[in-house]
């Protein structure tokens, strides 16, 4: 059965697009070890899908004794340094946002990373993906509330609930699935079995818009993608 394609494409960024998340966990460490703290693995995992402000706030309380503004701005210039020297991208991803962008189906980037640093990773794509970028600069709420998500839907003009968004954490996921968005989780470094995401994949690897389509179709009626369960037997 063929289905209608989405009338938009919401992506997430960290972890979904290009694999940063260790660059932002060295860059925490390194930070947090110049202020003579340590960082802890356990520390940056809780850290995953979330809003900068947030994050500055518990590296001060591992010690960096900075403004968290200033923080933020550190630590996002790292980050980019580190993907000028190496875009880690993730399995599939590249290709499925050629093959909508060939199809001619809205894309919009939202992520809450700030917008220099948004821009910079969309720079590396070799076509214009995005009609839209928001990022945290755009926002008032930070994922898990569904401000981002509503706020690309609206700036592409088109209904959220004709949208799909693509996430690899719980905190995004939830913030997707509140906007009414029909949501695909990719599982990256965490389990989104029980995020609420309407289909969970381990990989774009291989994903078409087709797909896609077939998710916002059934997203009234969530299931487990069967590809999914053999991979995980």
């Amino acid at each position: 059965m063929t289905h209608s394609s989405p009338a938009a494409v919401l992506w997430d960024m960290d972890g979904t697009i290009v694999d940063t998340e260790p660059y932002w966990m060295e860059t925490e460490a390194e930070l947090v070890s110049a202020f003579g703290g340590t960082w802890t693995h356990e520390a940056a995992m809780t850290l995953i899908g979330s809003g900068l402000e947030r994050s500055a706030r518990i590296l001060q309380e591992y010690g960096v004794d900075m403004p968290v503004p200033e923080i933020i701005e550190v630590m996002s210039t790292k980050v980019m340094e580190k993907i000028t020297a190496h875009v880690p991208w993730r399995p599939g991803a590249l290709e499925l946002l050629e093959a909508l962008h060939r199809e001619g189906v809205p894309m919009a980037l939202v992520t809450m990373s700030i917008g220099r640093m948004a821009r910079h990773v969309a720079s590396f794509i070799p076509f214009a993906a995005f009609t839209a970028i928001v990022s945290a600069d755009d926002v008032t709420e930070s994922k898990p509330h569904p401000e981002a998500y509503l706020t690309a839907a609206s700036a592409l003009g088109v209904d959220i609930t004709r949208a799909v968004a693509i996430e690899d954490s719980v905190t995004g996921v939830t913030s997707a699935v509140a906007s009414g968005a029909a949501v695909i989780g990719v599982e990256h470094l965490l389990s989104l079995d029980d995020s609420g995401a309407h289909r969970v994949w381990p990989t774009l690897d291989g994903r078409t818009p087709a797909d896609l389509a077939e998710v916002l179709a059934g997203a009234s009626a969530p299931v487990s993608d069967p590809r999914h369960e053999e991979a995980r037997a």
